[in-house]
């Protein structure tokens, strides 16, 4: 299924929201993540999550770490572009952690155009271009893993820039996603995820404007377009 503004029920919009129990998820739940904002929430090995673009052309700046490890173990796009040969993931494909061990399977993919290669945009990135005060990816991320111990933008390693289109480093406006589009990974360990609704918004990309994401966890693994 391709999701909607109006498919989607949030489960909880607070910007800054975590989740640290362990439930396990027999049941899909969905949060949405306001526009220039982040997100982190809990995978148990096995289960399956869903990335979604509510709006369209909008990225997504995704980090994970397994759990119980310090925040050591951690997703690696060095690794995963090694192992990829610096092809960007298919579906079937693994995403790899700093200790060469495949930490996520790309299960379905409606876009398929996503970035390895860019680090999260942070706050000296605005300041540089005159603006104070901007939201930032390494920001977002930093916020909501504080409680799992991050200490700061300085700890935030470089993401996966879901639907993210900037070829031979082009950050213009390319956007690569509709609305309802999305990507499913398949956990291979217990992690903790940070995702980043991009607050980028300048020279047209991300459209102009950071707008809403949904995560959705607990998919089903029969779950397809």
């Amino acid at each position: 299924m391709l999701y909607t503004e109006n498919s989607i029920s949030s489960s909880s919009t607070n910007a800054c929201s975590t989740q640290h129990d362990n439930e396990e998820f027999s049941m899909p739940a969905t949060h949405v993540i306001p526009g220039a904002h982040g997100y982190a929430f809990e995978v148990k090995k096995g289960m399956h999550f869903r990335v979604v673009d509510l709006k369209g052309e909008q990225c997504v700046d995704l980090a994970a770490w397994v759990q119980a490890t310090g925040l050591r173990e951690k997703l690696s796009m060095a690794y995963t572009r090694y192992h990829l040969h610096g092809t960007t993931p298919a579906v079937g494909d693994y995403l790899w952690k700093n200790n060469d061990e495949p930490m996520l399977q790309v299960i379905d993919d409606t876009v398929k155009v996503h970035d390895m290669t860019f680090m999260s945009c942070f706050p000296k990135m605005y300041e540089k271009e005159g603006i104070k005060g901007h939201r930032s990816c390494a920001g977002n991320i930093a916020e909501v893993m504080e409680p799992y111990g991050m200490n700061g933008v300085l700890d935030v390693t470089d993401p996966l820039n879901i639907f993210q289109n900037t070829p031979n480093y082009s950050l213009k406006p390319l956007g690569s996603s509709k609305p309802g589009d999305y990507i499913q990974f398949r956990a291979l360990k217990d992690i903790v995820c940070a995702a980043s609704c991009c607050p980028y918004d300048l020279r047209g990309f991300n459209g102009g404007k950071s707008t809403d994401v949904a995560i959705v966890t607990g998919v089903p693994a029969t779950d397809s377009i």
